[in-house]
């Protein structure tokens, strides 16, 4: 019984280690978010830190209803991506690990 309990400590650890580690590599990787057939495109961390925000030269002085709707058009895209990244990049940790079904990471 101690041994079991031993071992679930050791594999919660590395869990625990694991999950700081992928966090650590989500804040480096990029997506991008797109809208209006890319004219108006967002760089976003996975961490949902946003690096760039890239407007065609034809949107500008256009209708600016329009551009703001194709802006937040592009943030929720690149959010999308991120939460889609994330969870692959997550089923990779937990893959290994033999949860029960149903169970996901982070708890």
């Amino acid at each position: 019984m101690r041994g079991n309990l031993g071992n679930m400590m050791k594999q919660a650890q590395m869990v625990q280690e694991n999950m700081r580690q992928m966090q650590e590599k989500l804040a480096t990787i990029e997506v991008e978010g797109q809208s209006g057939a890319g004219m108006v495109k967002v760089i976003m961390t996975c961490r949902h830190d946003v690096k760039r925000v890239i407007i065609d030269d034809s949107l500008v002085g256009d209708d600016k209803e329009m551009l703001e709707d194709l802006v937040a058009a592009a943030f929720n895209d690149a959010v999308r991506r991120v939460e889609a990244t994330t969870q692959e990049k997550m089923a990779e940790l937990s893959s290994g690990l033999g949860l029960p079904p149903g169970i996901k990471l982070p708890f």
